[in-house]
C-alpha cells in the first residue's frame, strides 16, 4: 500500500500543520471547561505523514492520544514544563522500544516527523474533550525563539515556514 493510495481511499486532505487529515468521529455529547467553554466530549481524526512532510510545530487546549497504525516509525517532538525537548518513536515494532500509542497533553508544543523520509506513517489522533480549530495554535520562528532560544537550531526545521501559513489559524 502507498501514501497515496492511503490518502485516495481515506479521502484524507491537506493539514494546516502538514500532512493529510480526515475527521472520522465527532461525540454527539458535550463538556463544558471550567473557563465554561463547550466542546464536543472527544474527536477522532486519521493522520498521515509521507516523505518529508512534517506535522510542524503547534498545540491544542486538549490531550491528544496518537495511536500508530501503518507505515515506518514516525518521531513524536515535544517540549516539557521545563523547556526541554523530548521525542518518542511512535511505530509497530514495540519489541525495540517503538510506542504504538502516545499521549501528549493539552497546551504542549509539539511536532512530528518520519524517521525514515522515503516511508509513510499512517496513525490516529483522538482528543479530549475534542479539537476546536478555535484552539489550534501554530508555533511561529519569533515565539520559539524567545521561549527556547537554547532548542531553537534543533527544533528550526519543524517550525512552519510563515510564508506557508494558512490564514485564520491561530499563531503564537
Amino acid at each position: 500500500m502507498t501514501a497515496a493510495a492511503i490518502v485516495r481511499e481515506f479521502g484524507l486532505e491537506p493539514h494546516p500543520e502538514g500532512g493529510f487529515f480526515r475527521e472520522t468521529y465527532r461525540a454527539q455529547d458535550e463538556v463544558q471547561t471550567k473557563e465554561g467553554k463547550s466542546y464536543s466530549a472527544a474527536t477522532l481524526i486519521y493522520f498521515l505523514l509521507q516523505g518529508s512532510d512534517v506535522s510542524h510545530f503547534h498545540r491544542i487546549a486538549s490531550d491528544e492520544m496518537w495511536l500508530f497504525h501503518l507505515g515506518g516509525p514516525l518521531r513524536l517532538f515535544w517540549i516539557d514544563g521545563k523547556g526541554r525537548l523530548d521525542s518518542v518513536l511512535l511505530g509497530s515494532n514495540w519489541q525495540a522500544g517503538e510506542q504504538l500509542q502516545w499521549v501528549v497533553r493539552a497546551n504542549t508544543w509539539f511536532a512530528a516527523r518520519l524517521e525514515q523520509p522515503a516511508s509513510y506513517a499512517l496513525v490516529s489522533c483522538a482528543v479530549a474533550p475534542g479539537f476546536d480549530f478555535t484552539d489550534f495554535e501554530m508555533a511561529n520562528h519569533e515565539t520559539m525563539r524567545e521561549s527556547y532560544p537554547r532548542l531553537y537550531e534543533e527544533i528550526l526545521p519543524l517550525i512552519l515556514d510563515s510564508r506557508s501559513r494558512e490564514s485564520g489559524i491561530n499563531q503564537s
